[in-house]
């Protein structure tokens, strides 16, 4: 654990197993962290929090930019890591390295541009003033799907505005943080102005979620995990930021380039293994072209490469996390069965080691399947046929989560129209779904409150203080 500047490697308490999924072996060793030991950070943040808020905002990014250059340098290291703790494909994990470093040089970028504002008064001799604060100390509990790039997406933008950070890695991928605490520590950054708490949700992410001291907490996991959080925030009123689960529709028109849509749904399904929220989940397919799409869909998801990311570099897909996320994917692929879904590809387990799922599509689904209702979280493809394209928009709009969602059409007028009708935080047209670091990644209904990214996702680590000035002659 890294805790006001230094490493703890003295720890006294238990230890978690951490596991290849790919192998089932044990890669590593984490501090079973406790409530003493998050508290310890929490303070540690609350007391560098003074001097790092009058620290000019430009150099608070000079840090961020350090950092990435630091993860720049580490580039292999990290890319292995994230490969042998996640199942995740050396390219993706490679991507995601690069994409950090990026983003800390990108939220560096806002130290000199983010802004108060100068407010009209009904007073002649009356100044407002609307000034832009820090929150104060804020803490983030991280996922096991993206957990390098989810440490900066909660790490910058609240150092870059002033505020200090307790930072927990998920129990299933902890060694990449790790590093990243490291590269703090290289660069110098002030003690306890970033901390590292290693331990269970159930423990170190309930603390950080009720502690008095916290201004913030940021969350980013399922439902349950964030019904959890809002409870502990909730007698001391902490702001929360919340992304949780999604259930993505898309919806491919008559009209669509079918091998586009095609190509982006197949990417939007394995990547990660399925296992990433703003997944392609579920397919609305115009009748008319149903057959064709079909096709070549059937085609592309039995083409999709699956091994061990650990010893094979071209890979589209690797191992599910865990034991229990496989039983949970046959679980629900069985379910849909029983409920009248047609399995047309995939479907099962492969192999007897590491936790490794075939590519499945599953036909003639109904809105009313748990198939098409609840979040799969794996490379598990349902496919419903509608003949209405208003029908299709209000099964799309049929669900409680509300993260992202796609069109496949060459429509422009009809893009717009679904454009408007989708309830969703984003929407992607005739692409894959992956947001930029640019735009605002934020989900209605329960796939979260608040939101990351871009100019408003820093805001959410920034509070108002307005101030009246009346001068007299």
């Amino acid at each position: 654990m890294f805790i006001n500047g230094k490493f703890e490697d003295d720890f006294s308490g238990e230890w978690i197993k951490v596991l290849n999924p790919s192998t089932e072996e044990v890669n590593c060793l984490m501090p079973d962290g406790s409530v003493e030991d998050t508290r310890r950070a929490i303070d540690a943040a609350e007391k560098a929090q003074a001097a790092w808020e009058k620290t000019p905002a430009v150099e608070r990014g000079r840090y961020l930019t350090r950092i990435a250059e630091g993860i720049r340098k580490r580039e292999k290291e990290l890319t292995d890591i994230i490969v042998r703790e996640g199942g995740k494909t050396q390219g993706l994990a490679n991507v995601e390295v690069l994409f950090t470093a990026d983003y800390m040089d990108y939220m560096a970028g806002w130290a000199r541009r983010y802004e108060g504002e100068i407010i009209q008064s009904d007073r002649p001799k009356e100044s407002i003033f609307l000034f832009k604060k820090p929150i104060g100390v804020t803490t983030g509990i991280l996922p096991w799907n993206f957990p390098f790039f989810l440490i900066a997406r909660k790490m910058a933008p609240a150092l870059v505005t002033g505020n200090t950070i307790v930072i927990k890695p998920s129990q299933l991928t902890p060694e990449n943080a790790y590093v990243f605490a490291q590269i703090v520590e290289e660069v110098g950054l002030p003690a306890g102005v970033f901390n590292l708490v290693n331990g269970r949700g159930s423990v170190v992410g309930q603390e950080l979620a009720a502690n008095p001291k916290v201004g913030m907490v940021s969350l980013t996991g399922s439902v349950a995990a964030g019904q959890q959080t809002m409870a502990a925030a909730a007698p001391n009123i902490t702001k929360v930021s919340l992304e949780l689960g999604g259930k993505a529709p898309a919806i491919v028109l008559a009209d669509a380039d079918l091998d586009l849509a095609v190509k982006s749904i197949i990417a939007s399904r394995v990547i990660n293994t399925g296992q990433v929220c703003n997944c392609a989940e579920r397919v609305y397919v115009d009748k008319k072209v149903k057959d064709r799409f079909m096709e070549r869909l059937i085609a592309g998801m039995r083409q999709v490469k699956v091994g061990n990311p650990c010893e094979v570099a071209d890979l589209d897909m690797g191992p599910l996390i865990e034991e229990k996320a496989l039983k949970s994917i046959e679980a629900k692929v069985e379910k849909a069965i029983s409920q009248g879904a047609k399995l047309l590809c995939g479907g099962h387990r492969i192999g007897n080691r590491g936790y490794f799922f075939e590519p499945t599509v599953l036909d003639e689904a109904t809105q009313k399947m748990d198939i098409i209702q609840e979040e799969t979280f794996g490379p598990v493809l349902p496919i419903v046929e509608y003949t209405d394209l208003d029908e299709a928009i209000a099964w799309a709009n049929d669900c409680e989560y509300g993260l992202t969602s796609s069109i496949y059409t060459q429509n422009l007028n009809l893009a717009f129209k679904m454009m408007r009708a989708l309830k969703f935080g984003e929407t992607y047209i005739n692409r894959e779904n992956f947001e930029a670091m640019q735009g605002f990644h934020a989900g209605w209904r329960k796939s979260g409150i608040g939101g990351a990214d871009g100019k408003h996702g820093l805001e959410e680590y920034l509070q108002t203080h307005v101030v009246y000035i009346e001068t007299q002659d």
